[in-house]
């Protein structure tokens, strides 16, 4: 396809770098680089007034940040999980201390099912940790439900959810703590980056603690922590970010209904509809190969590439058929029916608040091309 850009599944959003340079020009002449510096409070408090939380600890990246608010369950304890994520998901569990337990999705939201995961508790089970997938949320009440009947703490991994809301309420204030990401795929960046939510000060002056190495003074240290502070550019870039990401938000909801469109008559290719109540935030675009479809889901995947169009199968492998998780028990197959199907036919289509009609037809076509 010599000639003709490459398409992929995302595309980082940057403010004008007009915008920034203030605040770098502040940033060079105080020569406070991290540890709290005063964009870096800025934004952390901006971020609480707009979730209307009371505690948002900023991190260096979100991996981090499922570290930290994993330590608010006992040591050596099970948490239960959904298999269909980003790999470090289960990862922070591990480095958190703690032991995964995958319950399957339910195929309709492609989150953690409530009733699956009640099956997977145990005496050892200390915490529940389900994940909002694509920015679509998990049953919060079933689970909420069911954390509080057997006295579970429940975590959100939140790092697709920034800018959604559900029925009126930010999806990550939801669950005793979530955590968002910045990275730079996602729908705000900071580059690398970040939070914490949590609802009371008390979690929060902890959290504050164990990002920086457990420190609360020069001479005093309580917890074991770790470095994860977010810096003081990654901050600033979080700060002029915010007013766009309205924006943002308003144009990757156009590329969905176009999409949506689009596809409609393509036989074999099924968009999942956006649940009742959400107020999304379009961070991804997933479709599912049905068996209608000429071609296999890898084999699709294969075709696009080749033409330059560089979808991604999100998410595939599932965690628990990964070489460090598959010899646990709840990983077995015949556990997870709904997650292993899902993420056997999902693919992830480019979606970015500047991709052009040019570009999503382009996409378009070549499904219903090869269809």
């Amino acid at each position: 396809m010599s000639g003709i850009e490459n398409l992929y599944v995302t595309r980082p959003m940057l403010p004008p770098l007009a915008d920034l340079l203030p605040l770098l020009e502040g940033i060079w002449s105080r020569r406070v680089l991290t540890n709290g510096g005063p964009l870096h409070e800025a934004f952390e408090a901006q971020l609480a007034d707009d979730l209307g939380v009371s505690g948002v600890s900023l991190v260096s990246n979100a991996t981090l940040g499922l570290i930290l608010a994993l330590r608010q369950c006992t040591p050596g304890s099970q948490v239960i999980t959904s298999p269909f994520s980003f790999v470090a998901t289960t990862h922070a569990i591990r480095w958190a201390g703690l032991e995964p337990v995958f319950a399957d999705i339910d195929p309709q939201t492609m989150t953690l099912d409530p009733i699956a995961a009640a099956h997977a508790i145990t005496p050892n089970t200390g915490g529940i940790l389900p994940v909002h997938c694509y920015g679509r949320p998990c049953d919060v009440t079933g689970l909420s439900a069911l954390a509080a009947a057997h006295d579970l703490r429940l975590i959100y991994d939140a790092a697709h959810a920034f800018g959604a809301q559900h029925f009126g309420r930010p999806l990550a204030s939801f669950g005793d703590l979530s955590v968002l990401s910045f990275h730079a795929t996602k729908v705000m960046n900071t580059f690398e980056g970040g939070a914490i939510i949590c609802h009371d000060l008390e979690t929060k002056r902890s959290l504050d603690a164990l990002r920086n190495n457990g420190i609360v003074d020069e001479v005093e240290v309580t917890e074991i922590g770790l470095n994860a502070k977010m810096s003081e550019l990654s901050a600033a870039v979080g700060l002029v970010e915010l007013p766009y990401v309205r924006c943002w938000l308003e144009a990757r909801k156009q590329v969905d209904q176009t999409y949506r469109e689009l596809l409609a008559s393509v036989p074999g290719i099924d968009c999942p509809p956006l649940p009742d109540g959400l107020d999304s935030n379009f961070a991804y675009f997933p479709i599912l190969v049905s068996a209608d479809y000429p071609l296999s889901r890898d084999e699709l995947y294969l075709r696009l590439r080749r033409r330059g169009i560089y979808t991604r199968r999100y998410f595939f492998p599932l965690i628990s058929n990964m070489a460090p998780y598959k010899h646990l028990p709840s990983a077995a197959p015949e556990n997870l029916p709904h997650a292993n199907e899902v993420a056997a036919r999902v693919l992830c289509l480019p979606i970015y608040p500047d991709l052009s009609l040019d570009d999503l037809r382009r996409v378009t076509d070549s499904l219903a091309e090869f269809g």
